[in-house]
């Protein structure tokens, strides 16, 4: 078992940014790859950013490439999700959650999730 607390969410506007991070518990964090996803009213949870155990390899959706920076700290059991360059259509429910497989952009395969932070990007 993991358990998943997300913070970080808030309103900001155009342009701005922000920092989510997800804190972890229940198990060993380091050998845990993680993911970032996002979900609006109405739509399917959306893959935004994933960071394999080790923090070496990361992989981002096209639509947050060169804006997301996804990182972990294995010593405190977080791993984060700084957004610069924040668009209105980033808004959204920010959820993280644990693989436990190899690293991918499937929703399916995470088994674990957080409780999701809101983030809202006003024009």
């Amino acid at each position: 078992q993991v358990q998943l607390v997300e913070s970080g969410g808030g309103l900001v506007q155009a342009g701005g940014s922000l920092r989510l991070s997800c804190a972890a518990s229940g198990r060993t964090f380091s050998n845990l790859n993680m993911g970032w996803f996002r979900q609006t009213p109405g739509k399917e949870r959306e893959f935004v950013a994933a960071i394999t155990w080790t923090g070496i390899s990361t992989t981002y959706a096209d639509s947050v490439k060169g804006r997301f920076t996804i990182s972990r700290d294995n010593a405190k059991n977080t791993v984060y999700l700084q957004m610069n360059s924040l668009k209105p259509e980033d808004t959204a429910v920010y959820y993280c959650a644990v693989d436990t497989g190899v690293l991918t952009r499937r929703a399916t395969a995470y088994k674990y999730w957080g409780q999701g932070t809101q983030v809202t990007v006003s024009s």
